[in-house]
């Protein structure tokens, strides 16, 4: 594969060669027919000249050396700052006396960019994930205040709302995250009882077993009422043929990937732009999870879409 900024390829490079040495073309006037200058048409001559086809491939960017580059001790010095002082670039660099970029790049090549992946206490980095798909899905409810019709306060400003400000009530919704693919369904709904969460639970299943999911074996939720102690939703648990888990009291962050879809979602979604009504919001919804399952990069699959780890594509 050429470099990214080539302007020939491998076979460009043969034709070029081959027009000045066997048709007789002038350097200058072959490189003007393939669009380059004549000091990259001279440099390919001489690699063809001297090594013949082989010597238009593509070689290797990367320096033979960099005076600059960190040691294997400071490296050393920076992940353990890292795991002793669970800090930023920024508060890192000062204390080790290195610019926060260097720090940053430190800990990116060694998986321990992000704070939240360190565990708390003994400061080591902790990433977990299921290894196939359904094999754990995480549950949760975000609320989300009503549009007023006409547009809230993100469109008209806060002063001019305040002084005919009424109460519409709110928004819940419902996501459901799995824990391998990330895959994330979503629903606008009126409220959070255990019923709508139960009835909630079974399309959104429906929804992932015509992605590619067509089994569920945990569900994943937090302690509220709604999901524990509710007889709705263990029947629709126990209908999909799951196991209901809870995470540990006052401890959100073990039902973490939907908090951060929660979040992801608010971002993008609800509070994008200024919607005109709260059923402007609401249509918008679909077209932005399909779009974050099918197109958009996600970091946690290395820069692709949830979607390409249920198929080979």
């Amino acid at each position: 594969m050429a470099h990214a900024n080539a302007r020939l390829t491998q076979f460009g490079r043969l034709l070029l060669a081959q027009r000045i040495t066997e048709l007789g073309w002038p350097p200058a006037q072959a490189a003007e027919s393939l669009g380059v200058s004549r000091a990259t048409a001279y440099k390919w001559l001489g690699r063809y000249c001297a090594e013949g086809p082989a010597g238009l491939a593509d070689r290797s960017s990367r320096p033979r050396r960099c005076p600059h580059a960190l040691t294997p001790a400071q490296v050393r010095r920076v992940l353990a700052a890292r795991r002793r002082r669970r800090q930023g670039p920024h508060r890192l660099g000062y204390h080790l006396a290195m610019p926060r970029s260097t720090v940053y790049g430190v800990l990116r090549r060694h998986g321990m960019s992000r704070l939240a992946h360190t565990d708390r206490t003994s400061g080591v980095v902790v990433r977990y994930q299921r290894e196939r798909p359904g094999e754990l899905v995480h549950l949760d409810v975000k609320k989300l205040g009503r549009i007023p019709d006409g547009g809230g306060w993100r469109a008209h400003g806060r002063a001019t709302i305040a002084k005919h400000h009424t109460r519409i009530g709110f928004d819940y919704i419902h996501a459901m995250v799995d824990d391998h693919s990330r895959l994330a369904y979503a629903e606008v709904l009126p409220d959070e009882k255990g019923l709508t969460c139960a009835g909630f639970l079974t399309r959104a299943a429906a929804a992932f077993a015509a992605a590619g999911i067509s089994r569920i074996d945990r569900v994943l939720t937090d302690n509220a009422r709604n999901y524990r102690g509710c007889h709705a939703f263990a029947a629709a648990v126990d209908e999909l043929g799951a196991v209901q888990k809870f995470i540990r009291p006052h401890c959100p962050w073990t039902n973490g990937k939907v908090e951060r879809f929660n979040r992801t979602l608010a971002r993008e979604w609800a509070y994008r732009r200024p919607y005109t009504s709260n059923h402007a919001r609401t249509l918008a919804l679909d077209e932005w999870i399909e779009y974050y399952n099918t197109r958009r990069p996600h970091t946690a699959c290395r820069g692709r879409a949830p979607i390409t780890r249920l198929t080979p594509t």
